[in-house]
């Protein structure tokens, strides 16, 4: 609990069983947490049942994709105040308090692994992947320059922290189920009128596996256009009430 408001830890995984009870066990150690719930998206490998030992509530989420995922863990967490982390590892336990503090003052905090002197040796973090993250969060800065001027260096550090209150808000705005998904909470609450505010934390090495969306340069790209694409979106076709995919209804 955190200042009389309970939090909840959601951690999206698709094959973690190298990780996820380390990464458990680590979160478990805040005092803060009120829950850990891991959400198993289709994993094909003990990585449930690895978390359940380990201390977690596990959901099932059969709609494949990370944002898919993360939505299922903070619709079903209990908390007040969600924070959302990956299931890899690259994120510490002893950040949450810095998410945390900052929410008196923001609806959503962000973390961003783009401060240099915050990157551990062997972080996948190389170059054009930390030059990119920050190119995509200036088009968004810039984006919403007015009437907002956030301030942004990463669009896709997983590791946040929002209230209950602040979800309800942009829900409705929520489509992606991809890696587009962290951008596009960005974005739906900017469009919410929420104040974001984006501290720097420790990115670490993966203690196994390796990245869904972002360990080739293929991969990075395709990742990178369909973020621009949804920033574009949300920003200059979606002004006023959200607008649902083809064929679908709000």
């Amino acid at each position: 609990m955190f200042r009389d408001r309970t939090v909840s830890l959601v951690i999206p995984a698709y094959n973690e069983e190298e990780t996820i009870r380390q990464v458990v066990e680590e979160f478990r150690t805040e005092p803060h947490l009120d829950e850990i719930v891991v959400v198993d998206n289709n994993c094909k490998d003990r990585t449930a049942e690895f978390a359940a030992a380990a201390g977690a509530r596990v959901v099932a989420e059969s709609k494949p994709g990370y944002g898919s995922a993360l939505l299922a863990g903070m619709t079903a967490a209990k908390g007040d105040i969600l924070v959302l982390v990956e299931a890899d590892g690259s994120f510490r336990a002893r950040d949450v308090i810095k998410l945390l503090v900052y929410l008196d003052d923001a609806g959503m905090v962000m973390g961003t692994r783009t401060t240099r002197q915050m990157v551990d040796q062997g972080a996948n973090m190389r170059f054009l992947l930390r030059w990119g993250n920050v190119f995509m969060a200036k088009f968004l800065q810039l984006c919403w320059l007015r009437p907002s001027e956030p301030r942004f260096t990463d669009v896709g550090c997983t590791f946040r922290a929002l209230t209950r209150a602040t979800l309800q808000k942009i829900t409705p705005r929520l489509r992606q189920t991809g890696p587009a998904f962290s951008p596009e909470m960005m974005c739906a609450a900017l469009q919410e009128r929420c104040r974001i505010i984006e501290v720097p934390v420790t990115y670490s090495k993966r203690m196994g596996g390796e990245s869904k969306h972002s360990d080739t340069f293929a991969r990075q790209a395709k990742t990178a256009w369909k973020m621009f694409r949804t920033i574009f979106r949300k920003r200059f076709l979606e002004r006023g009430a959200p607008v649902p995919p083809p064929g679908e209804k709000l």
